[in-house]
């Protein structure tokens, strides 16, 4: 059994933060103090010269004039200078008490330093009954302060710099954690687009956070094929990236299998993917196999959101789940569909980060306001109607994004014809003669 806490004999100077006793309590600190002055310019030297404060704002306002905040140098508190309008009732508390204290550190440096540049002081730091160092002191109106110190204060003083410090540091590796490995993922993404005859595609994914869970890749398969696969890891940030990573690995280790046995690539990516993450990992995968010369679309649905295929004639299509997601059973199966398709015929796929998009009022991009994007801007290039869909999603979903954003277009187009080799201009094509003495066969 635990033992009840001791009291110690002398009280601490500094509580703990508030938020670590009320985590669900909004943080919360003082603000200002105000301080009233006759003139902000006058003052401001006092306090920006002598005392060596930073302005924080300053600003006039129609219902009290002029406004201008100071600070200390660690920012920790604002003071508010306010001039009055002579006669006012705020007039009459220029030159008061304020009863506002600054702790310092080192209290007879502090005091030597402001003395030094002119700094009016009641009398030199002197001892309390309370075991305090105080020295009061003067503005150039006549406000007067205090001036603290003592051991107990310094070394709480000290503590929580240090603490800061540490954390600024903590803060700027992690930082720079993040951008390295946002750079390593990045280089997870293709980065060639293998060229074809018929298709013309492009992929995007905008991510949430600096790394993510969301996957897309461009695989090629030899002889006029390409492998399009996107997919959508369970799980965010770090984790999601880390999982991400091992899905890429699995599926770019196994997919020289892709091209004759289709759905034992995928039962070998699911085996990999099952055996080397944890029992809630899992990933949904939208595999197809394209063939150039043929024009035909062979896919598997891993329980993934259904594919689009927006026809030439107007006609939509949805290439529904086939399967199961991937990771979360050893043994896997899926048949592989075929899907012709035609010049002219617009194939997508995309994650929830698309279509889950919300607006202010809470209400999804969705399914339709997606195909209705693609219909507006399918004439379009891929990677400009990438673009386009991307800026209607933002439109739509100014707010700071939620999920990552990955979508694969790609355009199924009339067989490019070959360029034939040209000839330089100026060189008319010359007939050979017939050399002498041989004669020519008719």
């Amino acid at each position: 059994m635990k033992s009840e806490p001791q009291a110690t004999s002398s009280p601490r100077i500094f509580a703990e933060p508030a938020e670590r006793e009320c985590p669900e309590c909004p943080y919360l600190r003082i603000f200002k103090s105000t301080v009233y002055v006759r003139n902000h310019d006058k003052s401001l030297k006092f306090y920006v010269d002598q005392l060596g404060f930073s302005i924080v704002a300053d600003a006039h306002f129609d219902f009290d004039g002029r406004w201008v905040a100071i600070a200390p140098p660690d920012g920790s508190a604002v003071l508010a200078l306010m001039a009055p309008k002579p006669g006012s009732e705020n007039y009459k508390l220029i030159g008061r008490n304020t009863q506002i204290g600054f702790i310092s550190e080192d209290i007879n440096t502090t005091y030597e330093l402001w003395r030094n540049r002119g700094v009016r002081f009641h009398h030199p730091p002197q001892q309390t009954i309370f075991g305090a160092t105080v020295a009061g002191f003067y503005d150039i109106d006549g406000n007067s302060f205090e001036l603290l110190g003592s051991n107990e204060i310094s070394r709480e003083i000290e503590r929580q710099r240090l603490h800061a410090t540490e954390k600024i540091e903590a803060d700027r590796r992690t930082a720079q954690e993040f951008e390295i490995a946002r750079r390593v993922q990045a280089r997870l993404f293709p980065q060639t687009l293998p060229p074809l005859e018929t298709l013309d595609y492009a992929g995007i994914c905008i991510q949430a956070r600096h790394v993510g869970g969301d996957y897309y890749d461009f695989l090629s398969l030899g002889h006029g094929r390409l492998g399009l696969v996107i997919g959508d890891i369970a799980g965010k940030g770090i984790a999601g990236a880390l999982l991400m990573a091992n899905l890429q690995a699995n599926l770019r280790s196994q997919f020289s299998l892709a091209r004759d046995e289709p759905h034992s690539f995928l039962q070998s990516v699911n085996r990999l993917f099952f055996q080397n993450t944890i029992d809630s990992a899992y990933a949904t995968v939208f595999f197809a196999d394209y063939e150039d010369s043929t024009r035909l679309l062979r896919y598997a649905n891993c329980g993934h959101l259904c594919a689009i295929v927006l026809r030439h004639n107007g006609d939509v299509e949805r290439l529904h789940s086939t399967a199961t997601v991937l990771g979360l059973f050893e043994e896997w199966h899926s048949p592989i569909v075929e899907c012709p398709l035609a010049p002219g015929d617009l194939f997508t796929l995309y994650t929830d980060g698309v279509t889950e998009s919300f607006n202010e009022s809470e209400e999804e991009f969705g399914e339709d306001r997606l195909i209705a994007a693609l219909e507006r801007h399918s004439k379009l290039p891929p990677q400009a109607l990438l673009s386009a869909i991307v800026d209607e999603i933002k439109l739509f979903s100014p707010q700071e994004q939620h999920d990552d954003i990955t979508l694969i277009v790609a355009k199924c187009t009339p067989a490019k014809l070959k360029q034939q080799p040209t000839r330089p201009k100026g060189r008319p094509r010359q007939s050979i003669p017939p050399r002498k003495g041989i004669p020519v066969t008719k």
